[in-house]
């Protein structure tokens, strides 16, 4: 499903109404998504339950493959900085 973008000042204005909807919504400031709201409608208790299970799992498989999240996030910020100077 296609979240839909908005930026966060009209995310901010429209609450009310992305909570009532069932489409994702991806926030974004000066273009740059900064982060996902996803309406769950009352299924707190297993979106929570599939979102510890999926985090479980995550973390499974970075310990398998040794995965460093410290420095993969590192390289993504300073990814972002490079991508930001050139603008």
């Amino acid at each position: 499903m296609e979240a839909t973008k908005v930026g966060i000042r009209e995310f901010r204005a429209g609450m009310a109404e992305f909570i009532a909807s069932s489409t994702p919504v991806a926030v974004t400031r000066h273009g740059q998504t900064i982060g996902y709201f996803i309406p769950t409608h009352g299924q707190a208790d297993a979106d929570v339950a599939s979102l510890q299970k999926a985090s479980k799992t995550l973390d499974r498989l970075l310990a398998a493959k040794a995965v460093d999240v410290d420095a993969v996030a590192a390289d993504f910020k300073s990814a972002r900085q490079r991508a930001n100077k050139t603008k």
